[in-house]
């Protein structure tokens, strides 16, 4: 960051005297300012480009960047700006069992195979290559080989329902489909093979059905998959039509060529096909590793993540910085090696391989607050440069723990972005302070603010309102897949405050500290008495007074004939705990002290379970309009969709 900065500031004669400045200068010269992110993170391209956008462009359609230019995703990751010996880890992968080490070399040979393999399978520039794979490096081998010949990569992890995967894939009809023969979770191997043969059968332009021998001794009954003009083999067996002297080639291609398509949540219907392209994708990430994290060659970049998830997209990006990749497959409480296992099972695995930038989720952060681990006493953390968190917004009560649990000296990355940008509205910044509760910067280049139902910006005001972006940027998706992707993609962004990126998360800035603070999704914002507010504000007075609460719902209900919204709160208990009228009015004592008493749920109950999509984010859209009488179909994106009965069932009992 500090380096970057004082490019600029001699290049065009400015002084910076804080980040924020510094943002301020990137968001009044976009066009400048990607320039510079370009050269200074060291994008490679065979052609340059001429101009990197044309700031008086409108946002939608999205203007197009870095004009001209001609490059290739996968050829940036593999061969690096810092380019790394040879011999040093690009990768290393664990599991609950074993580890595995990947040099740079084995990587790029493994990746020339790949390539060639699908090459001599006619695959091309624009074909959909899909995979049903957990995190390892064969799915990343996949992805790079994928992207080397211009074909556009999709991933969903095999902890999903056969449902779920065809409503995303159907729709793209994937030309080659990747697949582990088995995966383990919590000591457990769960076969595949069932769902593998309902998917593929399903896909009707598929050539090949590739299968990993993620598990051994899990063979799957390779006659039984059925390919509509191909056959099912396995990986080993794919790869023997790559000959030795055939090279891997990068195709050349233009900046927002699409590399990626990724999945809206659908817990209301079908989830969207967002395409995301080449230097957007690229030159986002490369800005938010080199710069926001300053992720260094020879770092070892970690993310606990599913393939599904952007995170892992965002997480693979880090080896165009040089850094090593740690791919970790399994539980993150399960017996990692001869240390242990349990709530000190992650910190261990930072010890044992030297990570030096851990990603997680908020949901895991709090459950070890929540037990009191104190994980700096037991393991020796000293690689340990930054935690990043996402998912969910981070209790200000666990920021406090993680710099108790982990070190004084860490950078705590509370952040935030999504599906739709594949990167980050708020960053982590190595020159900017921590503020519990807080996200810390807004990332450079990034023109948000936070805007009210009306369209009037209270950024600085201190007040909630909805997160918007008014400028472009580059991470934008290049296009929505189908027919009426042109009209999908407007009414998904640019519906509610025209020409403005309306994302839908309900925020507030801190005009003291810069900080940014989230509320929750602005569709499920609560309005009791016309006070608007986010559940997130009341998640953290829950998780921060109660231990025997182990997760919540806070759901606004208004049913036809209802004057104002009603707050719902329900509670799921830890193990052993006891639901009580006690606990309910000690419950409605303590929002009302810490927030205030028009944020009392009107009502408060006892759940078993409360419904996430198959990424762990919460879904409180579809309780709320189950709760409100709408009692929509939700769709298998829900994943643990059969506990959405038992609040239809609530919602009956509770009707009057």
């Amino acid at each position: 960051m500090d380096a970057c900065q004082a490019k600029i500031e001699r290049k065009y004669n400015h002084q910076f005297v804080t980040y924020e400045e510094l943002r301020q200068w990137s968001i009044s010269n976009i066009n400048r300012f990607w320039e510079e992110v370009w050269d200074f993170t060291g994008i490679k391209a065979s052609v340059p480009f001429t101009k990197a956008v044309d700031e008086t462009a409108p946002m939608f359609p999205r203007p197009a960047f870095f004009q001209h230019a001609r490059l290739n995703f996968a050829e940036n990751l593999l061969y690096p700006k810092c380019n790394p010996n040879e011999n040093s880890f690009a990768v290393i992968e664990a599991n609950e069992n074993s580890r595995g080490y990947v040099s740079w070399r084995e990587l790029r040979e493994r990746v020339r195979e790949l390539s060639v393999a699908l090459r001599n399978l006619g695959i091309k520039e624009g074909d959909c290559v899909a995979a049903y794979v957990a995190n390892h490096c064969n799915a990343l081998l996949a992805m790079l080989a994928t992207t080397s010949i211009g074909a556009i990569w999709t991933a969903i992890s095999p902890d999903t329902g056969t449902h779920a995967v065809l409503d995303r894939i159907q729709q793209i009809q994937p030309v080659v489909l990747f697949a582990d023969n088995a995966v383990m979770y919590n000591g457990k191997v769960h076969e595949v093979h069932d769902k593998l043969k309902d998917i593929a059968q399903e896909l009707t332009q598929l050539r090949a059905c590739v299968v990993f021998e993620t598990i051994p001794g899990h063979e799957i009954d390779l006659q039984d998959i059925s390919v509509a003009h191909g056959k099912a083999c396995s990986h080993s067996e794919f790869v023997q039509s790559a000959s030795d002297e055939a090279k891997l080639e990068f195709v050349q291609l233009q900046p927002d060529h699409p590399v990626y398509i990724l999945y809206s949540s659908g817990t209301t219907g079908k989830p969207k096909c967002i395409v995301h392209g080449a230097i957007g994708t690229l030159i986002q990430h490369k800005k938010e590793h080199d710069i926001q994290c300053d992720i260094r060659p020879g770092d070892r970049l970690f993310y606990f993540t599913t393939c599904t998830w952007m995170m892992w997209h965002w997480l693979v990006s880090g080896l165009a910085t040089g850094a090593t990749l740690v791919l970790y497959d399994g539980s993150p409480f399960r017996p990692l090696g001869p240390k242990g296992s349990g709530d000190l099972a992650m910190p261990r695995l930072i010890e044992e391989l030297g990570i030096t930038h851990f990603g997680t989720s908020a949901k895991y952060l709090s459950l070890l607050e929540q037990r009191s681990v104190m994980a700096n006493q037991k393991v020796n953390l000293k690689t340990l440069k930054a935690i990043y968190s996402t998912g969910s917004p981070l209790a200000p009560s666990t920021f406090e723990f993680v710099y108790k649990a982990f070190g004084p000296d860490i950078n705590l990355g509370s952040i935030t972005g999504g599906t739709d940008i594949i990167s980050l509205f708020g960053a982590p910044s190595q020159i900017s302070p921590v503020f519990a509760g807080e996200i810390q910067v807004r990332g450079l280049g990034m023109a948000v603010e936070a805007w009210d139902f009306e369209g009037k910006d209270v950024t600085n005001s201190g007040e909630p309102g909805d997160l918007v972006c008014v400028k472009a940027f580059p991470c934008q998706p290049v296009m929505f897949f189908g027919a009426d992707g042109e009209k999908v993609y407007k009414k998904s962004y640019f519906k509610v405050f025209p020409n403005v990126w309306h994302h839908g998360d309900f925020v507030r800035f801190n005009p003291r500290t810069g900080g940014l603070i989230m509320l929750g999704r602005s569709d499920g914002v609560l309005k009791p008495a016309g006070v608007r507010f986010g559940s997130s504000e009341i998640y953290n007075v829950i998780l921060k007074h109660f231990s025997e609460i182990e997760d919540g719902l806070c759901i606004g209900r208004r049913r036809e004939g209802d004057t104002d919204e009603t707050v719902v709160l329900f509670l799921r208990l830890a193990r052993g705990a006891k639901f009580s009228g006690e606990l309910r009015e000690k419950v409605k004592s303590v929002i009302r002290k810490e927030l205030s008493a028009r944020h009392v749920p009107g009502v408060v109950d006892e759940c078993p379970e409360v419904p996430v999509t198959i990424n762990g984010k919460k879904v409180e859209v579809a309780v709320k309009q189950i709760l409100c009488g709408t009692n929509v179909k939700t769709s298998a994106s829900v994943a643990n969709a059969d506990c959405l009965d038992w609040y239809r069932r609530w919602n009956a009992d509770h009707h009057g």
